[in-house]
């Protein structure tokens, strides 16, 4: 049997955990990252015209949102935090704990569930003030952390 790895652990928790929404699991060996990418929908039922974060107006029926965690290699890795909900960091070649990586998918089940009602409660609120954004909280996302201190390696290509 093979060894588990972060991206074998992480391909089969987050189908297990979070198998409602669209995700995707993306590993760039050369930048030495793993992405986990999602996507909340929302019926834009009163087709209100909807700035995106780059000013783009749209009065699509649905509304489709996009985000992604990453997990970086902070000696190898380069990403612009900005572009991202989370960026968390691992051990290089020694990998993450298990207990870390099974945190990650808890809280990000958590974020996304709390961010699909927010995104319909976005859409009910006609107000020109209204913003709809997701949270990640570090120090929720710690709570979230509890036991097995094994580490689960880089996998090897």
């Amino acid at each position: 049997m093979a060894k588990e790895t972060i991206i074998s652990y992480l391909d089969a928790y987050l189908g297990k955990k979070i198998p409602d929404y669209e995700l995707n699991l993306d590993w760039d060996t050369r930048n030495r990252t793993f992405e986990i990418a999602f996507r909340l929908y929302a019926e834009n039922k009163q087709q209100l015209e909807l700035d995106d974060v780059d000013g783009v107006a749209s009065e699509e029926e649905v509304i489709e949102f996009e985000d992604a965690v990453i997990l970086v290699d902070p000696e190898k890795s380069k990403v612009d935090p900005e572009d991202y909900l989370a960026v968390i960091p691992y051990e290089g070649k020694k990998g993450m704990k298990k207990a870390e990586l099974k945190a990650v998918v808890d809280y990000l089940r958590e974020v996304m569930e709390d961010g699909q009602s927010d995104l319909l409660d976005f859409l009910a609120d006609d107000s020109e003030e209204a913003v709809f954004e997701l949270t990640w909280s570090d120090e929720e996302f710690r709570k979230h952390v509890k036991g097995d201190d094994v580490y689960l390696p880089y996998p090897n290509y």
